[in-house]
């Protein structure tokens, strides 16, 4: 008899679930940090990304010390500032009102770095299209944020971060990318919708709206202009 390659209809249902529900958590962190144990199989699960040429770029940094935190956070502060004024008006409002990172609510944050130029995989993929280093880091932290909704810890990415900044923070070299600062932790509750969602910042894009057959749609350019 063939073993059946898909997984029974509970664990698929699980899978969806991760994935629909999966939120970029800010606010609600709980002091309580996760044991060692859980935080090692986030990694594991980030660690089983894909990656081209199977070179494995991603680091990863785990950020406990309050003050190197204090650090990173005054980072954010200040690109933040520049942001605000980077909007007007309603926008403006809107935006300096958000709440766009747990630097320091979270137990523990966690950078995670790529190492474009390892030598690990032989180039094989890069040649043509050394960028996929950096996508290969990015399933990294993909796979790490639908691990840790599934045992109920919440993940925050900021972005809000000069990079050079956070580079002379945490020594990171100049050969290496930093790709995501990720807030970690026990939260008191996942929001039902995404923050920038509810907040009325953004709205969701439907399916159809970004699907084409066989070429490019160049009505994705005009709608573009349009916003």
């Amino acid at each position: 008899m063939k073993k059946a390659l898909g997984f029974d209809e509970t664990e698929r249902q699980a899978v969806y679930r991760a994935i629909r529900e999966r939120r970029d958590v800010r606010r609600g962190f709980l002091p309580e940090p996760m044991s060692d144990e859980l935080l090692r199989k986030l990694l594991e699960a980030a660690h089983n990304a894909p990656s081209v040429g199977l070179m494995q770029p991603w680091r990863f940094i785990i950020i406990r010390d309050v003050v190197v935190r204090q650090t990173i956070h005054k980072i954010f502060l200040d690109a933040n500032q520049e942001a605000i004024a980077g909007y007007e008006g309603e926008l403006r409002e809107n935006y300096a009102v958000m709440k766009l990172e747990g630097i320091l609510e979270a137990p523990q944050n966690l950078c995670i770095v790529c190492d474009s130029q390892s030598n690990q995989g032989h180039r094989l993929g890069r040649r043509t299209m050394p960028e996929t280093a950096l996508y290969s880091a990015v399933c990294a932290v993909q796979n790490l944020w639908l691990a840790a909704r599934a045992e109920g810890i919440g993940v925050g990415w900021v972005s809000i971060l000069e990079p050079s900044l956070l580079r002379a923070a945490l020594n990171i070299p100049e050969h290496i990318t930093p790709v995501a600062y990720l807030c970690l932790g026990h939260v008191e509750a996942f929001a039902a919708e995404p923050d920038l969602e509810r907040a009325g910042w953004e709205r969701r894009t439907p399916l159809q709206s970004v699907l084409s057959l066989d070429r490019y749609d160049s009505r994705w350019d005009a709608e573009r202009r349009i916003r």
